[in-house]
């Protein structure tokens, strides 16, 4: 049973590699956010219900980066639009305060706030 998305989500032009937490190896890219979530973009399909411990490095400076620990589950996947792509929805166990300043931050700096027309 699909049910629909109800929580809104900020999708990002520029993606940020996720990491897993304990080998270091790369799994994908930030595909989007939201407080009780992410969306993963890989190149292989991930396991479904499976939990996941996720580290996303956050540039501070030339080769400084800020760890951003969190723990997921995934509740979807499926292919991409593009050929050998995934797209993978994780909802987070407990998005740490960490997760939640970069969320408020990239949802500022990729979104559009439109100006008021004056009189």
């Amino acid at each position: 049973m699909l049910r629909e998305r109800r929580i809104k989500r900020h999708e990002l032009q520029y993606y940020l590699q996720v990491f897993n937490r304990y080998t270091d190896r790369p799994m994908g890219c930030l595909g989007n956010v939201s407080e009780d979530g992410l969306m993963l973009i890989s190149d292989l399909p991930m396991l479904v219900g499976g939990r996941f411990d996720l580290r996303l490095k956050v540039p501070q400076g030339p080769d400084e980066f800020r760890m951003v620990d969190v723990s997921a589950t995934c509740q979807w996947c499926h292919e991409d639009v593009t050929p050998g792509c995934y797209d993978s929805g994780f909802h987070l166990q407990e998005a740490p305060v960490e997760y939640l300043e970069l969320m408020h931050s990239l949802q500022h700096y990729f979104s559009f706030y439109p100006l008021e027309a004056s009189a």
